[in-house]
């Protein structure tokens, strides 16, 4: 597949001492232009403390109620979104960052009613990206979509892992890769694995060789996988990592 490489930078490694925007960059500048698609979890939290508003999490996504609402749209619409454009322009390429409530590129439903203002994609509309990379522009785009209604579409929050398959599944990209802090999936010898299936992958979940934190990104590592897209899971603290990615971290393939 000739497509774009999405990358998904995490929480887990947004800010890191790496080079993921200077690689970034030069993939730009290479005439291969990335899509980005980025979380920010942690400082959703760490404007939510301030404001005295509790995170509550159901089933590992974040109950987002009206009080917390504006505040993820800000957050991740706004301050991560333009903090990571300004970074990849300072190291010498082009970039543009929006949500998908803009234009509409992702468009949801409510996930579930006890979880709020939570968005599952039903839709991605890849125009907008597309026409910014035949600009030669990086487009990245913040986890915030819309639920489509009469008078003003609701905004929501979603997933960003779930995001970045969506996405890379509507561009056909040719791998998805999600930068996380950790340097791939290990086995029950504690051995990096280098590539996996998704058989594999829940024999690993079920037997509790993949365990805690690590369940959620290889789920969403499942969820591109069946949508058609290669993933590959690396350590975005590394320098250099989105360039060396041959025989590092753990690729699904479908």
């Amino acid at each position: 597949m000739n497509g774009p490489m999405v990358i998904k930078i995490g929480g887990s490694t947004l800010g890191s001492a790496d080079t993921t925007f200077a690689d970034v960059a030069a993939f730009a500048n290479a005439g291969d232009i990335p899509v980005v698609v980025h979380g920010g979890g942690a400082e959703a939290s760490r404007w939510l403390e301030a404001m005295h508003i509790p995170s509550r999490f159901e089933r590992g996504l974040r109950v987002t109620d009206a009080a917390v609402l504006p505040v993820v749209v800000a957050v991740f619409a706004g301050l991560v979104n333009k903090r990571i454009v300004a970074a990849i322009n300072a190291a010498g390429a082009r970039a543009l960052g929006f949500c998908g409530a803009d234009g509409r590129v992702l468009e949801c439903r409510i996930a579930h009613p006890d979880l709020g203002f939570v968005g599952e994609p039903v839709a991605v509309n890849p125009a907008p990206i597309e026409a910014l990379r035949v600009a030669g522009v990086v487009p990245v785009i913040g986890p915030i979509g819309c639920v489509p209604a009469p008078g003003a579409d609701q905004l929501v929050n979603v997933n960003a892992d779930t995001v970045a398959g969506n996405i890379a599944a509507a561009v056909g990209a040719r791998r998805l890769v999600f930068l996380t802090d950790v340097d791939g999936v290990r086995g029950p010898d504690g051995e990096r694995i280098p590539d996996l299936t998704a058989a594999r992958a829940r024999q690993l979940i079920s037997d509790g060789t993949i365990s805690g934190g690590m369940i959620p990104k290889v789920e969403a590592c499942l969820h591109a996988l069946a949508l058609g897209i290669e993933v590959q899971i690396v350590d975005g603290r590394v320098p250099g990592a989105l360039r060396q990615l041959d025989g590092s971290g753990t690729v699904f393939r479908p």
